[in-house]
């Protein structure tokens, strides 16, 4: 069975769902992703969630367009763009028949995935367990195991506490200090230093714990609920990382490709 051209619809837009699409892209699959209609993405800049709210938006050369409805994103799969779809339900999956279905909303627990979904269905991350929501899981967790295919069991437990980059962990992460709407004083590349006044959320100001570059920063405008992640600081300084997919949704977006290969590959 040829790979080129076969259809992948990937549940979720945010930055390792949108490293497995940029993989897939590139490597001759066709791929169409859904949403919810007010995506909490906080990495906006590299991914393709960013199009529910600007119509159209581009990762490493990829362009990514808003599909009114099913029609419109077979079009745009025609053209060459990933379409984008608000589907909260990923109904577009009964209606296409692709031949992968990807879990990629990182909820932490099956929402409404079904290994009978797709002839082929992929998990990213814990929550999903492969042999019974899904066939495979691609470990998310960074360290040794990190875009490793599982055939069956979950992948490591989400701990809340990030991986760590250059010897920070939960020191990058921006919580909302409050409820309330996000008001940024920042913008994602913006270079910062520790202890300066990010943003504030129903008033109340939040600063970074570290010095870095906002890589990522959630819509101006959300509401959010205390403790919630809005934003994060990549003490790295280097401003190109906000806008390209990073080291840690290409090796899941690989993983998810090893999956799909080993799967044709045995229907050979």
């Amino acid at each position: 069975m040829s790979f080129v051209g076969q259809l992948v619809v990937i549940k979720g837009a945010g930055d390792l769902a949108t490293g497995c699409a940029g993989r897939l892209f590139r490597s001759g699959f066709r791929v169409l992703m859904t949403e919810l209609p007010q995506p909490l993405v906080v990495r906006r800049t590299a991914s393709f969630a960013e199009a529910v709210y600007t119509g159209s938006t581009r990762v490493e050369r990829i362009e990514a367009v808003l599909a009114e409805d099913r029609e419109k994103a077979q079009q745009l799969l025609e053209k060459g763009k990933v379409p984008l779809l608000i589907d909260p339900r990923a109904a577009v999956v009964n209606q296409l028949k692709p031949l992968v279905l990807i879990d990629g909303v990182m909820a932490k627990k099956n929402i409404g995935t079904s290994i009978n979904d797709a002839p082929l269905v992929i998990g990213l991350g814990p929550g999903l367990t492969a042999g019974v929501d899904v066939h495979a899981v691609v470990e998310t967790k960074r360290g040794h195991y990190l875009g490793r295919v599982l055939y069956e069991g979950q992948a490591i437990p989400d701990t809340g506490v990030p991986g760590a980059v250059m010897g920070y962990g939960t020191e990058r992460l921006l919580k909302a200090p409050a409820d309330g709407v996000v008001e940024p004083l920042r913008n994602i590349g913006d270079l910062v230093q520790k202890g300066e006044k990010l943003l504030t959320v129903g008033g109340t100001p939040l600063q970074t714990e570290i010095a870095g570059v906002v890589r990522g920063m959630i819509r101006a405008g959300t509401w959010v609920s205390r403790g919630m992640k809005i934003g994060d600081i990549d003490p790295r300084g280097k401003k190109e990382y906000c806008y390209t997919i990073s080291e840690k949704a290409l090796a899941v977006g690989g993983g998810a490709l090893e999956a799909i290969c080993s799967y044709l590959s045995s229907k050979r």
